[in-house]
């Protein structure tokens, strides 16, 4: 099951100020970036619950920009992160970013609540 990919910067910017949000930057080029990619995907199937896009960090490079900037973070490629109440609470790239490394983002998150 493929993530849904952002639409426009609209949709970005609601992403940055949602409850909860995973947001992945992704290089359609990058081996590396696809092996995390499908790790995402795997996060996606096993929790659909989780609202999530990604961003061609190359044909969307402002919005990926945009997403580093607004979120206080450096950018890399591949990114995920995950906001919740409107700011970034956990960040990874390249290697960090797996099924389980997401998840656990996710429920650590869920218990600061």
């Amino acid at each position: 099951m493929t993530p849904p990919r952002f639409k426009d910067l609209a949709a970005v910017d609601a992403a940055l100020a949602a409850p909860t949000f995973v947001v992945f930057k992704h290089s359609l080029v990058c081996p590396v970036s696809d092996r995390a990619f499908r790790e995402y995907e795997a996060f996606h199937a096993a929790r659909p619950d989780v609202p999530t896009a990604w961003i061609d960090v190359i044909g969307e490079r402002a919005w990926s920009r945009h997403v580093a900037a607004a979120g206080g973070v450096t950018h890399e490629s591949p990114q995920a992160l995950y906001v919740k109440d409107g700011r970034v609470v956990w960040h990874a790239s390249h290697g960090g970013i797996t099924r389980a490394t997401l998840e656990a983002a996710v429920a650590r998150a869920s218990w600061s609540r």
